[in-house]
């Protein structure tokens, strides 16, 4: 277990060792265990994290708040658009002044080729740890939820076959930021990861090859397929959920009219029969029903996507209590 690990940041899981993610496991599965025995556990008493959102929030902004009250600590909502951020104040302003304020500055920035530069500056100002809600690039603490439960009802994750895949939506044009981190995560623990996308929808190659890295480091594998399918077949877990192809253009209009092209591209019944009989299903939600999945699988009994929200607090938790 890792006990030096306070005042970093958690920018991206990418950053931290594996036993620095095994650390933060760990404690997540404590503290979930208090919170289900009614134990206190209020080890952030007296400290505040200040939560800074360009973009909107349900299960992100209730699962850090509850978390901080859960720890004895406070969490202070910070809306953009409601404050001076909105008419001038820097990200060094933001980091030199809210670090000297709280004891910990988390932010949700999704704003494509904006939001992990803000967040990265807000850091190199900030005498506190920051840690990423969101931004264009990677969603680390979603992720850490995703891994969470896959061992939960997986158990050892190595050798698993993971179906990252895309899937369609009409809500609006999603960050790449929950496949970037998948692909980066799982294949560190050892996974064989099918990444399956339409040809427009590719992710940051830089990231891709820092997961093909990753697998060959752990003795997993990444396996890039564009045949929605295929990428189902005998898959041990699977998470379709829709994404923008900002790779292919940075107008949301114009990644709505391809992604038009692929509206079947639906998780439903019959293509969750093409998983392993006990495949489980994932979604980090809010899923578009009847789009981007039924209601039938998103419903049914290998969904696990409300224990998968509920894990975000747990890993949040176990995180902030570790690195405040």
């Amino acid at each position: 277990m890792e006990t030096g690990l306070r005042g970093r940041d958690m920018i991206t899981a990418q950053e931290w060792s594996r036993a620095e993610i095994d650390t933060v496991l760990e404690v997540a599965r404590d503290l979930k265990c208090k919170r289900a025995m009614g134990v206190p556990h209020a080890y952030l008493r007296d400290k505040v994290l200040s939560m800074l959102f360009f973009f909107t929030s349900t299960r992100t902004r209730n699962s850090f708040e509850a978390g901080m009250a859960q720890l004895g600590g406070h969490a202070q909502f910070v809306d953009s658009t409601t404050t001076q951020i909105s008419h001038g104040d820097t990200a060094k302003e933001i980091g030199e002044i809210l670090g000297r304020y709280n004891d910990a500055i988390a932010i949700r920035q999704c704003d494509w080729g904006e939001g992990n530069r803000y967040i990265r500056e807000v850091a190199e100002a900030s005498r506190v740890p920051v840690l990423n809600m969101q931004c264009d690039h990677y969603h680390p603490f979603q992720i850490l939820a995703d891994l969470m439960t896959i061992i939960e009802r997986k158990g050892d994750p190595r050798g698993l076959t993971v179906n990252v895949s895309y899937a369609y939506a009409t809500s609006y044009q999603k960050p790449l930021s929950v496949p970037q981190s998948l692909i980066l995560l799982l294949t560190r623990f050892g996974m064989n990861v099918r990444l399956t996308h339409p040809p427009e929808f590719n992710l940051l190659p830089d990231l891709v090859e820092q997961a093909s890295e990753n697998a060959r480091r752990h003795q997993g594998s990444l396996e890039i397929v564009d045949d929605f399918e295929a990428g189902f077949k005998n898959a041990d877990v699977v998470y379709p959920k829709s994404w923008g192809c900002m790779m292919t253009t940075t107008d949301h209009q114009e990644s709505a009219r391809i992604s038009r092209q692929y509206s079947d591209w639906i998780a439903d019944e019959r293509r969750m029969a093409l998983a392993k009989p006990d495949a489980v299903y994932l979604h980090c939600l809010p899923a578009d029903r009847n789009v981007e999945v039924s209601d039938s699988v998103i419903d049914g009994p290998q969904s696990l996507v409300y224990r998968q929200a509920e894990n975000r607090l747990h890993v949040q938790k176990a995180v902030m209590a570790l690195t405040m």
